[in-house]
């Protein structure tokens, strides 16, 4: 342990997660059966486009197709088009993107296959409001969600029932062709239907479901939206329409997976590694308090695990925004981690999402330790007030503690790894 260097161990075990979910690994695992017609590629998310070359690279036959992912995370295609859309806020090229799929899907027949391949961000890369409802109601909605604190279940149910395309409805359009969903999920618990919002998987979540998350978590939402919401066209499929009787589902990726690889990746250099768990919700502040009392226990009085020791958890916390400055919500979940563990030696941590993305700039989060709020104060920067007013990107900036891979091209939630010597 004592040759080992912190943040080269803490990089190792994030780069062993995102091997894991590797899509030319995964989507071979999981071909479907050749048909006897056409092969359409559709997708949408951050992961959407590494998978569309992936999937070209593992077909041995005709295709075509269009996937839709953020702009800057497209990878080269021969067969299958790649669209670059606005994320985590839509905007006018997701919708055309939304469209363009639904087109795609149009006219097949029961002997057509189509291979959805579906990756977390898909829900703000497909606008598509349903009846009345624009794309400036679809982009309030979203902001309002991004806000609210709600969980990545509860923003899902309700994006899917002010859209055209979400829900089930893509996989809908498509019958009476056979769909086969390939899903990299971000999503705690691994429930395909709320990955992207489900495009292609139904799910029994109602417009009842919906107006209580909104009541649950006091969502600000425009007056035309709630009176859709309201409405019977607001019913998405169920899982027991029989246009979804051929289809199949697959979650190809996910974090559990991920975290396991990243722990056998630290205990073979030696580390003993515990999971705390791979759906770990909540306010990021708060879940990074928490995790840090557990790292000062161990630091101080060895339990409820013998130091040294790598600790990981997963799932996917959320911001409740108080304030308009730069974090995204694993930076926030560190910062109030240093904060946690200020003055104490021998803690050194690393929070990122695997996607290579946290919020809205260029680093997926950052690292710290028991210096990073002293070394915050040298900068003239205080911690603190950092939080209150979620700023943690420029904290992490001030010292040099921002963890920027660029896009890994997969999606499997966040990695907290906090390794204590």
């Amino acid at each position: 342990m004592a040759m080992t260097d912190p943040k080269q161990l803490l990089t190792s075990v994030f780069e062993a997660a995102v091997a894991a979910a590797d899509p030319e690994l995964t989507i071979r695992r999981h071909l479907p059966a050749k048909p006897k017609g056409r092969t359409i590629v559709i997708g949408a998310g951050k992961g959407s486009a590494q998978m569309a070359a992936a999937f070209e690279k593992a077909w041995d036959g005709p295709l075509e197709g269009v996937v839709v992912t953020r702009y800057g995370f497209a990878a080269p295609c021969e067969r299958i088009r790649i669209v670059e859309a606005s994320h985590p806020v839509p905007d006018a090229n997701g919708l055309e993107a939304a469209k363009l799929l639904l087109q795609t899907v149009s006219g097949l027949t029961e002997d057509d296959l189509v291979v959805a391949l579906i990756s977390g961000g898909g829900s703000a890369l497909l606008p598509s409001p349903a009846g009345n409802l624009t794309l400036a109601d679809e982009i309030a909605v979203n902001e309002a969600l991004l806000a609210s604190g709600a969980p990545i279940s509860a923003m899902n149910t309700i994006r899917k029932h002010i859209s055209g395309i979400k829900g089930g409805r893509l996989a809908a359009a498509a019958h009476p062709a056979r769909v086969v969903s390939l899903v990299v999920s971000d999503i705690p618990g691994d429930n395909p239907a709320l990955v992207a919002s489900g495009p292609t998987v139904p799910d029994e979540a109602s417009r009842a479901d919906a107006r209580r998350l909104i009541e649950t978590y006091r969502i600000a939402l425009p007056a035309n939206v709630i009176a859709y919401i309201n409405s019977a066209a607001a019913d998405a499929p169920q899982p027991t329409d029989p246009r979804f009787a051929r289809n199949e589902v697959h979650v190809i990726a996910s974090a559990a997976v991920s975290l396991d690889a990243a722990a056998e990746a630290a205990r073979k250099q030696g580390v003993e590694t515990v999971i705390l768990s791979d759906a770990i919700e909540g306010e990021a502040r708060e879940v990074g308090g928490v995790h840090a009392a557990i790292a000062r226990e161990v630091a101080t009085r060895n339990r409820p695990f013998n130091k040294p020791v790598l600790i990981l958890s997963g799932g996917e916390t959320t911001v409740t925004l108080r304030a308009k400055g730069k974090g995204g919500r694993n930076s926030e979940f560190l910062l109030a981690f240093a904060i946690g563990i200020d003055g104490l030696q021998g803690i050194d941590a690393l929070a990122a999402d695997t996607d290579g993305i946290d919020g809205s700039e260029d680093n997926a989060g950052a690292f710290a330790d028991g210096s990073t709020v002293s070394r915050m104060h040298a900068a003239s920067v205080d911690a603190k007030a950092m939080l209150a007013g979620n700023n943690a990107w420029t904290a992490f900036n001030s010292v040099g503690d921002l963890f920027v891979p660029g896009p890994t091209g997969t999606n499997v939630n966040d990695l907290r790894a906090i390794l204590i010597r």
